[in-house]
C-alpha cells in the first residue's frame, strides 16, 4: 500500500529530476516553443516541495492536490495548469483514504489524464503530454518500472509527429524531428514513481 509518505517522496523525486533535466527540457522546447519549459517546472516542483514540507498533508490524495494547486500557482504557460490538473484531479480521484494500492493510484492516475485531454483538447499522437501519460497509465498496472519504459517510449515517439496541439502546433510542419517536451517531462514524473519506491 502507498501512504502519504510515498507520495511526498514521489513529488521530491519528481522536483529533483526536473531540476537536473532543466536545460534539456529548454533545449527541446527552444525550436518549437517559448524556451522556457524547463525553468517553468524547476520553478514549480521547487514551490511544490517547499509546501508540502510545511504543510505536509496526511493522505496521498491530500499531497497531490496540494501540489497541483501550487503549480498552477507558480508555473507560467500551459505547463501549470496541465500538471496542476494532472495531479489534482488524480488527487481527488484518491479521496480521503490514509493508503491506497497500486490498483487505486492506476486508475486515479487515468482520471487525472482524461483530464488533462479535456482541458487541453489533446489526443494520442498529437505531440503532446499525453503521447508519454497515456501509455504510462496503461502499462501502470504491470509495474511502476513499466510505465516508466512506457512513457520514456512514448516521449521518444513524439519526435517524428507533427504537433497538432499547444506551443509547437503553432510551427506546423517545423515541430516534426522535435521531441515534445512535455511528454518529456511527463516522463520524469512517471520515472520519479520507481525512485519514490525504490525500485
Amino acid at each position: 500500500m502507498l501512504d502519504a509518505d510515498f507520495f511526498r517522496r514521489w513529488m521530491t523525486a519528481t522536483a529533483a529530476s526536473v531540476d537536473r533535466e532543466a536545460e534539456r527540457l529548454t533545449a527541446l522546447d527552444s525550436p518549437i516553443g517559448d524556451a522556457d519549459h524547463g525553468t517553468n517546472l524547476q520553478r514549480g516542483f521547487t514551490a511544490v516541495v517547499a509546501v508540502l514540507e510545511k504543510e505536509a498533508p496526511g493522505t496521498p490524495g491530500g499531497v497531490l492536490t496540494l501540489a497541483g494547486r501550487q503549480l498552477i500557482s507558480t508555473v507560467g504557460g500551459a505547463s501549470g495548469p496541465l500538471y496542476g490538473t494532472l495531479l489534482r484531479r488524480t488527487g481527488k480521484a484518491l479521496g480521503d483514504a490514509g493508503e491506497v494500492s497500486a490498483e487505486q493510484l492506476t486508475e486515479a492516475l487515468r482520471t487525472g489524464v482524461d483530464a488533462v485531454m479535456t482541458l487541453g483538447g489533446a489526443a494520442p499522437g498529437d505531440a503532446t503530454m499525453i503521447d508519454a501519460l497515456v501509455p504510462a497509465v496503461d502499462a501502470l498496472g504491470d509495474s511502476f518500472a513499466a510505465a516508466r519504459t512506457a512513457a520514456e517510449e512514448g516521449a521518444v515517439a513524439t519526435t517524428p509527429l507533427q504537433a497538432r496541439k499547444g506551443r509547437a502546433s503553432y510551427v506546423g510542419e517545423r515541430s516534426i524531428g522535435h521531441q515534445d517536451p512535455g511528454a518529456t517531462s511527463s516522463a520524469l514524473l512517471i520515472a520519479a514513481l520507481v525512485e519514490a519506491a525504490g525500485e
